[in-house]
Protein backbone atom coordinates (compact mmCIF):
# COMPACT_ATOMS: atom_id res chain seq x y z
CA UNK A 1 0.00 0.00 0.00
CA UNK A 2 1.30 3.44 -0.91
CA UNK A 3 1.43 5.95 1.59
CA UNK A 4 2.31 9.52 1.59
CA UNK A 5 3.76 9.42 5.40
CA UNK A 6 7.58 10.74 4.42
CA UNK A 7 6.39 13.37 1.57
CA UNK A 8 4.43 14.93 4.58
CA UNK A 9 6.88 14.70 7.07
CA UNK A 10 9.50 16.15 5.04
CA UNK A 11 7.30 18.80 3.97
CA UNK A 12 6.70 20.07 7.10
CA UNK A 13 10.59 19.47 7.89
CA UNK A 14 9.70 17.32 11.06
CA UNK A 15 12.54 14.32 11.73
CA UNK A 16 10.88 10.77 12.06
CA UNK A 17 11.27 10.83 15.54
CA UNK A 18 9.67 13.78 16.36
CA UNK A 19 6.55 12.22 14.16
CA UNK A 20 7.15 9.20 16.43
CA UNK A 21 6.47 11.31 19.35
CA UNK A 22 3.45 13.06 18.24
CA UNK A 23 2.08 9.50 17.36
CA UNK A 24 3.19 8.04 20.28
CA UNK A 25 5.07 5.02 18.53
CA UNK A 26 8.39 4.51 17.84
CA UNK A 27 11.20 5.73 15.42
CA UNK A 28 11.36 2.40 14.00
CA UNK A 29 7.76 2.36 14.03
CA UNK A 30 7.67 5.76 11.46
CA UNK A 31 10.37 3.94 9.56
CA UNK A 32 8.74 1.07 9.05
CA UNK A 33 5.39 2.71 7.71
CA UNK A 34 7.08 4.76 5.40
CA UNK A 35 9.28 2.21 3.53
CA UNK A 36 5.84 0.00 2.96
CA UNK A 37 7.63 -2.22 5.46
CA UNK A 38 4.24 -2.03 8.09
CA UNK A 39 1.50 -1.10 8.06
CA UNK A 40 -0.16 0.89 10.66
CA UNK A 41 -3.42 -0.40 12.56
CA UNK A 42 -6.21 1.36 11.99
CA UNK A 43 -6.63 3.69 15.11
CA UNK A 44 -3.11 4.66 14.01
CA UNK A 45 -3.46 5.07 10.45
CA UNK A 46 -6.39 7.46 11.50
CA UNK A 47 -3.59 9.32 13.99
CA UNK A 48 -1.65 9.60 11.11
CA UNK A 49 -4.35 11.02 8.18
CA UNK A 50 -5.24 14.03 11.43
CA UNK A 51 -2.03 14.80 11.77
CA UNK A 52 -1.37 15.78 8.70
CA UNK A 53 -4.40 17.18 8.31
CA UNK A 54 -5.44 14.44 5.36
CA UNK A 55 -8.19 12.24 4.29
CA UNK A 56 -7.35 8.88 4.79
CA UNK A 57 -8.07 7.71 1.39
CA UNK A 58 -5.12 10.59 0.44
CA UNK A 59 -2.69 9.09 3.04
CA UNK A 60 -2.80 5.90 2.34
CA UNK A 61 -3.87 4.16 -1.49
CA UNK A 62 -4.55 0.58 -0.83
CA UNK A 63 -4.46 0.76 -4.63
CA UNK A 64 -1.46 1.14 -5.46
CA UNK A 65 1.68 -1.52 -3.97
CA UNK A 66 4.95 0.53 -2.93
CA UNK A 67 5.77 3.19 -2.26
Amino acid sequence: MRNRVREERVQRELSQAELASVLGVSRQTVISIESGRYLPSLPLAFRIARFFEMPMEKMFDPEEEGI
